[in-house]
């Protein structure tokens, strides 16, 4: 059976040496591998505990139009995921449109002009620099009078904790933690870690509203940030929840009070969660959210493949090859743009969709550099589908993340090494 599968990479375009490099690798993974199976299970059940208890019924897969009034599906599905993240409730909508936009309605609806918001984990991911007013933009908080203040992290990646504590004043509504890394090279955050932190600032002020940023989080781990004390958790359904079959849609969950100050920021103050029509895609947010934990298990396993498999070949790689995981992203510092596009092109010429163009950076919306991404996704910017980006700029990293199957990140890793090698900055003698 092997050589009937090495012929199968072969005819693909993936060399015998590159296929082979990849085996090696493989043979040391097993009992990580096990354990991300074991997690996927345990939160299996979490989902299916909920949907059980929330009594999710055929009628629930039905459409609403217009305002959407009595959307039983609608209803049901927040309901399930309040269940799941431990919370008081959830708005989950296909009125948000990305990720960022969940975090900007989340972070709008619970500030007021003179508030401050903190961030204890350093820089935001590029596109919140415009929602905050890092970078100048209309409607940004910095324009009703909601200032900001961070604190780095440590040279280690840690929290500074005396820095943070200093930080914090009477003005400090808020505090922003960024769970994954964005695009930085910095550890992403454990749950544990995350709670540490909660406890600190709580301490400190326990009004503070802690707001966590879970995108490419979710079921990485049997515990959410809601589990250890965030007051919100925010996400974006074409991440790990979607299951890669939503195809739009963002979430927020936590205490009643800051869910239902964004829903009234998402609709409009008197209407709030009573309307929001689903137009049909209630089975694709259920369906996706029940298969969203064995979704995330092959993410998070080709994630750990790509790691050894470019530290293996000298190139820095966060988290390492033997690291514990907190998302699904793999971040990899070659150092060089051209190598940063070699790579995105093996992503993307082993999509499913759009498998024969070719991506190239261009400036995108939000970002203050160019930007390359591959994804050729049934789902347009679907990042738990196989795919990769990164600025073009020092230290050129690229991140990769996704692939709805454990087996089609394989491959799509395996055809960004042949890319690397056709492009002369891997020599085929290191996978020897």
């Amino acid at each position: 059976m092997s050589d009937l599968k090495k012929s199968f990479y072969l005819t693909a375009g993936i060399s015998s040496e590159v296929f082979d490099f990849g085996e090696k690798i493989l043979k040391s993974l097993k009992d990580r591998f096990d354990a991300i199976d074991d997690n996927a299970e345990m939160n299996q059940l979490k989902v299916l505990n909920a949907m059980q208890k929330c009594r999710v019924s055929e009628a629930c897969m039905y459409p609403s139009t217009g305002y959407g009034y009595n959307d039983i599906g609608r209803e049901t599905l927040e309901k399930v995921y309040a269940e799941v993240f431990h919370t008081e409730d959830a708005l989950v909508r296909p009125q948000i449109t990305c990720g960022t936009h969940a975090l900007g309605i989340a972070l709008s609806a619970n500030l007021r002009p003179g508030d401050e918001l903190l961030s204890p984990v350093g820089k935001p991911y590029d596109t919140l620099e415009e929602v905050i007013g890092i970078r100048q933009s209309k409607g940004s908080l910095a324009e009703y009078g909601i200032t900001y203040r961070q604190v780095e992290l440590l040279e280690d990646g840690t929290f500074d904790f005396e820095g943070i504590r200093k930080a914090i004043t009477p003005k400090t509504k808020m505090a922003a933690i960024q769970r994954s890394k964005g695009y930085l090279t910095r550890p992403t955050f454990s749950v544990k870690q995350i709670g540490e932190l909660i406890a600190f600032i709580k301490e400190i002020n326990p009004d503070i509203i802690c707001m966590v940023d879970n995108c490419y989080g979710e079921f990485v781990e049997t515990m959410e940030p809601s589990d250890v004390g965030a007051d919100m958790v925010v996400g974006s359904l074409i991440k790990n929840p979607g299951g890669g079959l939503a195809p739009i849609g963002g979430y927020i969950a936590g205490k009643r009070e800051y869910i239902e100050n964004a829903a009234y920021r998402l609709t409009t103050p008197g209407l709030g969660k009573e309307v929001g029509a689903t137009l049909g895609v209630n089975r694709s947010f259920y369906q996706g959210f029940f298969l969203a934990p064995t979704v995330t298990a092959g993410a998070l396993k080709g994630a750990i493949f790509a790691a050894n498999i470019y530290e293996k070949l000298g190139f820095k790689v966060v988290p390492d090859g033997s690291e514990s995981r907190h998302d699904i992203i793999q971040a990899v510092t070659f150092g060089k743009p051209e190598a940063v596009i070699a790579f995105c092109k093996g992503i993307q010429a082993a999509a499913p969709v759009d498998s024969y163009v070719t991506p190239e950076p261009w400036a995108m919306p939000g970002y203050d550099s160019e930007v390359i991404m591959a994804a050729g996704a049934f789902v347009q910017g679907s990042s738990i589908e196989l795919s990769a980006d990164g600025p073009i700029k020092p230290p050129y990293t690229v991140y990769f993340q996704g692939g709805l199957t454990w087996e089609h990140a394989k491959v799509g890793i395996l055809m960004s090494l042949q890319k690397l090698v056709e492009a002369g900055i891997v020599d085929k003698e290191q996978l020897i």
